[in-house]
C-alpha cells in the first residue's frame, strides 16, 4: 500500500477502525500480524528494527492501550496503517536501561525510545473540506544481543497546532 507523506510525516487517509468508545482491538491485532517479520530502517540512525511476533499483542493489549479513550484510542488503532513510515522517519533516539524483571531476557540490552509523528485525515461535514490532525507518539523498541525489536507505540498526543487543510 502506498502511503502519503507530508514533510516525512505519514498520513492515515482512511479510518478503518471507527468508533471512539469501542475500538475493535482484536481486528487491529489481526491487521498488525501482516507486519510480523518486517524489518524497517530508521533513516536518521540506520537502526534496523524488526517487527516481532509479540508486537501485535503488546500494541493492542498493553496497559497503555487499555487506558485509552476517545480520539486518542481511535488514532492509535488507525496508526497501524502507517507503522513503517512512522519508524522510518523516527527521531530523537534515546536509550534507557531495562529495570524490569519481566523483560530481563527480551530487553537484555535496554530500550530505545524514538519520537514520531503522523497525521490523520478528518473529513468535516462538507465532504470536500478535509483537514489533517497531527499526532505525536513514542516508539518503544526492545534491545537484545540479537537486535532491535518493536515493542509498542505509546504517549500518543494530538498536537495543539492548527490542522493542515488537505488538497
Amino acid at each position: 500500500m502506498e502511503n502519503i507523506e507530508i514533510r516525512n510525516i505519514p498520513v492515515v487517509e482512511n479510518i478503518i477502525f471507527s468508533g471512539k468508545q469501542n475500538i475493535p482491538w482484536k481486528c487491529v491485532e489481526k491487521y498488525l500480524k501482516s507486519y510480523v517479520g518486517l524489518v524497517v530502517k530508521v533513516e536518521e540512525y540506520q537502526d534496523k528494527i524488526v517487527i516481532a511476533g509479540n508486537f501485535p499483542d503488546e500494541y493492542t493489549g498493553s496497559k497503555y492501550t487499555k487506558s485509552l479513550r476517545g480520539a486518542v484510542a481511535k488514532a492509535k488503532a488507525n496508526a497501524v496503517q502507517v507503522i513503517e513510515p512512522m519508524i522510518q522517519y523516527a527521531t530523537n533516539r534515546r536509550w534507557t536501561e531495562n529495570k524490569s524483571k519481566k523483560h530481563k531476557k527480551d530487553a537484555s540490552e535496554g530500550w530505545y525510545r524514538y519520537d514520531t509523528k503522523f497525521y490523520i485525515q478528518v473529513q468535516s461535514s462538507n465532504e470536500f473540506n478535509r483537514r489533517l490532525n497531527l499526532y505525536s507518539a513514542s516508539i518503544i523498541v526492545r534491545m537484545t544481543l540479537d537486535g532491535l525489536f518493536l515493542y509498542d507505540i505509546i504517549n500518543i498526543k494530538k498536537e495543539a497546532s492548527k490542522p493542515l487543510e488537505s488538497p
